[in-house]
């Protein structure tokens, strides 16, 4: 993964030129995927990673078949999708025999789950988090397995201690939905043991681009004058096409019974070095209140370090994109991340 910083661009222009960049698929991804045999299926392609992860892969292994599986309520996403070479199966997973009728394939990125609006419809995200993990595993049990998690099933920790390994013990946090996360890995871990289904949980901690996380949170705040709350004051963040190319590769790295991989970038991002960055990029102060807490969700990513090599796409880049975008009034998804959440309400 350690391309040349040269072949990124200085700025990026606009959404076509940002999904290029991000489905552009590195010689790590494509040749690990040469070595998984199978098509792959995508369940929840719908999300803000699944398109990118879908036509990531497809660049990738163009010989494989890429299928999509998601209600598709976003207009125009099905036939995007479609133009690009990805098969797309409308199937609500809420429904075991809409599950049991999609296509058996030897690999699953298992990308379904349901975060904010948490608060309200805990039942919908136990549902969502936990019920449609079990009947995947049931009906997918042959296959292996690749799992979106976060590093909310950790505990918070001292930020001076580089982040939770993948052998930190898990909950409970704070909350439902990181509670149903945790319940979300016990089940595939379950059936991984029970059936001797291969696979990988990706304990994943914030994905960017520019439409949309941390960076794009921070820089939007300066803009628009609001105050910066340090409590929260350390975060992880990895560019979306390097988070999604280590997922696909983690296919090659599967495992009986499924183990847990940390997938984000590896420096400790201080959120007040972040603002000032930023906000000397934008040409104005941050307002900066609260001090930072000792302890926050962090990962240590010393092992997706070794399998797949440094992300191509190093944090200074990600602030000069995201400053320019951002500065540039270019489009938003309009979703914060609420990073700053401790207490695991969404």
């Amino acid at each position: 993964m350690n391309a040349d910083i040269a072949d990124l661009p200085e700025r990026l222009e606009d959404v076509v030129q940002l999904e290029e960049v991000m489905t552009r698929p590195s010689p790590m991804l494509q040749q690990a995927l040469a070595g998984v045999s199978g098509d792959i299926l995508v369940l929840g392609v719908g999300g803000k990673m699944g398109p990118t992860l879908a036509r990531l892969a497809k660049r990738a292994a163009p010989e494989k078949r890429i299928i999509g599986v998601a209600r598709f309520s976003e207009a125009g996403l099905r036939e995007k999708l479609v133009d690009e070479g990805i098969e797309c199966i409308a199937a609500d997973l809420l429904d075991r025999d809409q599950i049991r009728r999609l296509p058996a394939v030897e690999n699953v990125i298992f990308m379904a789950g349901r975060k904010f609006g948490s608060s309200g419809r805990e039942d919908l995200t136990w549902a969502m988090n936990v019920m449609v993990p079990a009947m995947v595993a049931e009906a997918f049990q042959s296959s292996r397995i690749v799992v979106f998690s976060t590093a909310c099933v950790y505990p918070f920790v001292d930020v001076a201690l580089g982040g939770a390994k993948e052998t930190t013990p898990i909950g409970p946090p704070p909350g439902d939905y990181a509670n149903s996360c945790v319940g979300r890995e016990r089940i595939f871990e379950y059936f991984s043991r029970e059936r001797r289904t291969v696979g990988r949980t990706i304990r994943l901690s914030y994905a960017i681009d520019m439409r949309y996380g941390v960076l794009h949170d921070v820089a939007e705040r300066i803009v628009a004058g609001t105050p910066i709350d340090l409590t929260t004051g350390h975060v992880n963040v990895i560019w979306q096409g390097d988070a999604n190319a280590m997922i696909l590769a983690a296919l090659r790295h599967c495992t009986a019974p499924t183990s847990p991989l940390n997938v984000s970038g590896p420096e400790t991002v201080s959120i007040r070095a972040l603002a000032e960055s930023l906000g000397e990029r934008l040409g104005k102060r941050p307002v900066l209140t609260g001090n930072e807490a000792s302890t926050a969700w962090l990962v240590n990513t010393q092992e997706a370090m070794r399998l797949f090599g440094y992300p191509r796409v190093p944090l200074q880049r990600m602030i000069d994109w995201t400053a320019d975008w951002v500065g540039r009034g270019k489009p938003s998804l309009g979703k914060d991340t609420h990073y700053g959440t401790r207490d695991g309400a969404y």
